[in-house]
């Protein structure tokens, strides 16, 4: 393979409109009836939810590998590079075997885009090349998250044996509708005949529609908080220490090298589906051993990640007002800062009030910019909104990350003499702007 080829189909993909969105499952279904149904090849962990995702699907992997199976995981979006969202083993997928499958599914996607009014998206391509390359390594389990909602998304022609439902809230809008109770209807549609659902604790306006598709289509749904839940949980250098109740028992002294209450709440989902998927529970519990192994390997780049010492620097994809509430939380209860500066850019789609109302209380001062996505809020407009939140006093506006970046830290050091360590910045408000500075930052 020459060094040019997988640029030249990261850029045929890119083509397809990184954000173009056409829900329409008919596409996908024929181009993998084409390809000979791949999503067949292996039994799957179908996860949908509006936070908390890619964590749990992150912890279901290491989970499975613990347990000696080949596991293949379908995330979105991605950091750095599109090989992030295919994963055999824990691993992104290397540069020629993203290639030679792309080359494999490319003539027939050709084929179906010449038969339809809207050519296949990007994510549609994507999961095509997820479900090809599963079935190619092969796998033994894949792991695969929803893009969009669920009833309508790509990969919603997996009618996997066990879903799992994160937490539930407002976002995406414009294509899920206006309510909780829209948005979970929408999700729901992951649920499929006899399916085992494994759902974190929601809203009751959530939960109703989650609870009727069950009944609808004879699946059994364990629910945090009645079948499994996190019993305790305790600070540790680097993440926290839990117990959870699982469907099958116990489990205690699990360490999580990750923050945040909402991570023990992951934790308690990811380990419930695990259970649900190889066979435990009442009086059959997991080996704990395996158990503590696949958590204490768990990552989640992006997620209240700590790139820098001196000051701190964390990164954290929080995009919506659910998502924030949990990453503040995490702030107050787990990081002992004197001084802390967020950098803040985030789409134009999305409640940047919001978002910086929650912001307020826990940092000292605000530097606004923009990502390079080409749905980021204008910088202008975010100011003013910011302005509005913290005062103007409060808020510097930088023009590109690395700006930012550099004010932030100026900043948080501001007035500080001598040690740093209780000195942080946090850079956060969308999964784009956590990648942008996550490049500057982790060269």
């Amino acid at each position: 393979m020459t060094k040019g080829e997988f640029a030249e189909v990261d850029a045929a993909l890119a083509g397809r409109g990184f954000t173009r969105m056409v829900f329409d499952l008919g596409r996908i279904e024929e181009l993998l009836d084409l390809l000979g149904s791949p999503q067949r090849a292996y039994p799957s962990i179908h996860l949908t939810g509006t936070n908390g995702k890619t964590s749990t699907a992150r912890m279901i992997d290491s989970l499975l590998r613990a347990f000696g199976l080949h596991t293949g995981r379908y995330t979105s979006p991605h950091l750095e590079t599109v090989r992030e969202r295919i994963s055999l083993d824990g691993e992104p997928v290397g540069e020629e075997r993203f290639v030679a499958t792309y080359r494999e599914v490319e003539p027939l996607a050709a084929l179906v885009d010449a038969r339809s009014d809207e050519p296949l998206t990007y994510f549609d391509m994507t999961t095509a090349l997820a479900f090809a390359t599963f079935a190619d390594a092969p796998v033994d389990v894949a792991v695969v998250e929803v893009g969009l909602g669920g009833a309508e998304d790509a990969t919603n022609v997996l009618q996997a044996g066990v879903c799992v439902i994160t937490p539930i809230g407002l976002d995406h809008t414009e294509w899920l509708g206006d309510t909780v109770q829209d948005i979970a209807l929408a999700k729901a549609g992951i649920i499929h005949k006899g399916a085992t659902v494994v759902s974190a604790a929601q809203d009751e306006e959530a939960a109703r529609p989650l609870l009727e598709r069950c009944a609808e289509v004879g699946a059994t749904i364990a629910r945090e908080g009645s079948e499994f839940g996190v019993l305790r949980r305790s600070m540790a250098v680097g993440g926290q220490v839990l117990t959870i109740q699982g469907l099958g028992g116990v489990y205690d002294e699990i360490f999580i090298p990750l923050h945040g209450a909402h991570q023990a709440q992951n934790a308690a989902v990811a380990l419930a589906a695990v259970e649900a998927f190889l066979g435990a529970g009442a009086n059959r519990q997991l080996q704990i051993d395996a158990v503590r192994e696949g958590f204490a390997a768990a990552t989640s780049p992006g997620r209240l990640e700590r790139v820098r010492t001196a000051p701190t620097i964390l990164l954290d994809g929080a995009h919506n007002p659910h998502g924030m509430t949990a990453t503040v939380t995490a702030l107050q209860e787990e990081f002992a800062f004197s001084r802390l500066v967020a950098v803040v850019a985030v789409l134009g789609d999305k409640d940047a009030s919001g978002l910086l109302d929650l912001l307020e209380p826990v940092v000292d001062a605000v530097v606004v910019t923009r990502n390079s996505s080409p749905r980021a809020m204008p910088v202008e407009d975010l100011a003013a909104l910011a302005v509005d939140v913290f005062g103007e006093d409060r808020v510097e506006v930088a023009a590109t990350m690395p700006d930012a970046i550099e004010a932030a830290v100026r900043l948080a050091e501001a007035d500080v003499e001598g040690e740093l360590s209780g000195v942080g910045v946090v850079v956060t408000g969308s999964v784009v702007t956590v990648a942008d500075a996550r490049r500057l930052l982790k060269r």
